[in-house]
C-alpha cells in the first residue's frame, strides 16, 4: 500500500495531487507540522529531516515532491503520466519537472524578499516567458498530453498566484486556472 506523509499548503500537494490522478489505493498520513508531528522519532525514521512529503511504497520511502511525483508516474505507467523512457518526450518532461524545482521556485522565493530586486523581477518574468511559448503548442507542457509535469509546474504557479507572482491573461495563467480545475487537482486542494 502506498503511503504519503503530508501537510496541508506544502510541496506534499504535488504527490498528493498525482495520487489522485493516478486512481490507485493509497493512504495518507497527515503530518501536523505546528503541533511538531514531523520531530517525533517515529517520523523522523520515515524523513531524517522531518520534512514532508515522504512517500513509503512498502517499505520502499521516496523523499522530495518532485521525486516522489516521477516514482509515482513510472510506477504506474499505463496511467499515462509520463511518456516512455528514451523518448523525446520524457527529455522535455524531466526538463520541466527539474525547471520547476531549480529554476521557478528560486527566483518566486527571491521575490518575496523585502524589496525584491529588478534583477529577480525581469528573472521571473522571462520564466513566464518560457512557460508561455511552451504552452503556445498545446494546452499541457507536452501538448496535447498532460503529465506529471505540469502537476510540479502548476503547484508553482499557484502558490506564484497565491503570493501576487502570476499576472492575469495570456497562456500562463489560463493553464494555471484550467489546472486548478482538474477533478484530481480539487480534490487534493480539498484538505
Amino acid at each position: 500500500m502506498l503511503r504519503l506523509y503530508y501537510s496541508p499548503r506544502t510541496r506534499a500537494l504535488r504527490p498528493r495531487w498525482v495520487l489522485e490522478e493516478l486512481g490507485v489505493p493509497h493512504e495518507l498520513v497527515r503530518i501536523d507540522l505546528r503541533a511538531r508531528q514531523n520531530r517525533t522519532p517515529e517520523y523522523l525514521a520515515v524523513h531524517p529531516l522531518g520534512s514532508v512529503p515522504a512517500l513509503d511504497d512498502a517499505g520502499t520511502v521516496v523523499l522530495e515532491s518532485s521525486a516522489i511525483c516521477a516514482y509515482l508516474a513510472e510506477r504506474f505507467p499505463e496511467k499515462g503520466l509520463t511518456p516512455p523512457a528514451g523518448s523525446r518526450e520524457r527529455g522535455k518532461l524531466l526538463q520541466w519537472m527539474v525547471f520547476a524545482v531549480a529554476t521557478m521556485e528560486p527566483c518566486l522565493v527571491a521575490l518575496q524578499k523585502d524589496p525584491a530586486s529588478e534583477v529577480e523581477r525581469a528573472r521571473w518574468a522571462e520564466i513566464l516567458g518560457m512557460l508561455e511559448q511552451a504552452l503556445g503548442e498545446g494546452p499541457y507542457l507536452l501538448g496535447e498530453r498532460f503529465s506529471v509535469a505540469d502537476v510540479v509546474i502548476g503547484a508553482v504557479l499557484w502558490w506564484a498566484r497565491s503570493v501576487g507572482q502570476l499576472p492575469e491573461g495570456g497562456r500562463v495563467a489560463a493553464y494555471a486556472a484550467s489546472l486548478r480545475k482538474r477533478p484530481a487537482a480539487l480534490r487534493a486542494l480539498a484538505d
